[in-house]
């Protein structure tokens, strides 16, 4: 999904894509019942019924409020109720109680889309053409709000469903795919490895794919659409340096834990040590043993760990931990950019209806050797969160979008199972605290230098 550049049938396209984004995240509900919309195990998650209504809240907020004469909402509070962290707009409820709100209730969630989308067609079908392209790039950040929500959607119903003693799973995993996504001819090795028992501890040797470095150009340039983050575009020198070319597997990662990587400091950040022993943490999140064999949580329920599948759910303190044991570093993100910026945005998308990490049996990479820089799972990088050389906020409350989050947090790259296709670029900057583990976050090893 990309910017519009042209007015003529803009109302037309404008519809069309906008049809689409809504439409895949009530598909995502399918298998849902009343009661798994309304619960948020933890503060850093929300109830599903909470991110259908506040993507709603968005469209009426940011286009029909101002744009279409007579529109009202089907509730004065819902102002309140569903405002993220939009301090601009005004007041709204404490985010760790939105679980906590029975009403509306789902039905009355779904009537509150379904008014704003008959709202938002009506206004695309009669506005004329100089105020859709005024509003053009405010409805596009809407549809790319809302595929970040169909992602974060999937994360909290994991978490939900992970909380509950049953297992119960989201989705069958042969209920197909939910979009016209495509593997771009990637075979993926079946879900469900063998169990993995608790034997070895050899540090794994990667495979390094050498890059030259020297001076780059980074961040967004051009007419598609891109966060206010990813800008401005800019030079910045790197050292050579060298990535491996696979992401590390469950199998890697299970060799630092058996080397007693969550027992040996050595490893750790102080204040990610300080985070293992105050969580209790001895593995991935959704991992758990089972008469001496790993298996794991996933959307379409219990599984063995398959050693071949990327490590999923670890935080950058884990991440960080695990390239210190091995011997590397987490890539920066202007290393990870440089090299993904000449591959092919292809890989194991949300679109595909796989909900987890797959283990490729071909190469997806370009001819350039590194496999995997798209989908599967977010990358940690080494980078924290922060402005680039010239960056300003664009004025409003849309400029509290992603500006005033920079602080404490970390820079992930290249997307996940649970990201849409059409949603990810080279230049897309994700950002979490560095305890985050509920994401579909992963690892890749970088050194400085290259091994010729």
């Amino acid at each position: 999904m990309s910017t519009i550049e042209v007015t003529e049938n803009l109302g037309a396209t404008l519809a069309d894509q906008y049809r689409v984004v809504r439409a895949v995240s009530e598909k995502l509900c399918e298998t849902l019942t009343t009661e798994d919309y309304v619960i948020q195990p933890m503060p850093d998650c929300s109830p599903t019924k909470w991110h259908l209504a506040h993507t709603s809240w968005f469209f009426e907020t940011f286009v029909l409020k101002d744009r279409l004469p007579g529109y009202r909402s089907p509730h004065p509070q819902y102002d309140y109720l569903f405002n993220s962290y939009y301090n601009a707009v005004g007041a709204r409820h404490c985010r760790p109680k939105r679980g906590l709100i029975s009403r509306p209730t789902v039905d009355d969630t779904y009537k509150y889309r379904a008014h704003v989308d008959a709202a938002m067609l009506d206004f695309l079908s009669t506005a004329p053409a100089s105020t859709l392209a005024e509003i053009e790039p405010t409805i596009t950040i809407g549809l790319h709000h809302e595929q970040q929500h169909q992602e974060l959607m999937l994360t909290d119903i994991k978490f939900v469903f992970w909380e509950n003693p049953l297992r119960p799973a989201f989705r069958p995993s042969d209920i197909g795919s939910i979009g016209e996504g495509s593997l771009a001819g990637m075979e993926l090795h079946p879900s469900g490895g063998m169990p993995i028992a608790l034997d070895g501890h050899d540090v794994p040797v990667p495979q390094w794919i050498d890059f030259d470095g020297g001076l780059v150009q980074i961040g967004h340039e051009g007419s598609g659409f891109a966060y206010d983050n990813e800008s401005p575009r800019h030079q910045t020198y790197l050292q050579p340096f060298s990535l491996a070319k696979h992401l590390v597997t469950a199998g890697e990662y299970l060799a630092f834990m058996n080397d007693g990587g969550y027992r040996r400091p050595e490893f750790w950040l102080a204040e990610g040590w300080t985070t293992v022993q105050t969580q209790g943490w001895n593995a991935p999140l959704y991992w758990e043993q089972h008469d001496g064999e790993w298996w794991q949580f996933t959307l379409t329920g219990m599984r063995p760990v398959d050693p071949a599948e990327p490590v999923c759910h670890v935080s950058f303190f884990e991440a960080e931990a695990y390239a210190s044991w091995a011997g590397a570093r987490l890539p920066t993100e202007f290393e990870w950019e440089h090299a993904a910026s000449t591959l092919p945005i292809a890989g194991n998308f949300v679109d595909n209806g796989l909900y987890h990490p797959a283990s490729p049996l071909t190469p997806n990479n370009g001819g350039t050797g590194i496999d995997q820089m798209y989908g599967d799972v977010w990358e940690w990088t080494q980078s924290s969160y922060a402005p680039y050389p010239g960056f300003q906020a664009p004025p409003g409350a849309l400029g509290e979008y992603n500006g005033k989050f920079m602080c404490n947090q970390y820079v992930l790259r290249g997307g996940s199972c649970a990201t849409s296709l059409s949603h990810i670029r080279p230049t897309y900057r994700n950002f979490f605290p560095s305890d985050a583990r509920w994401q579909f976050s992963g690892i890749r090893l970088a050194r400085l230098g290259t091994t010729a």
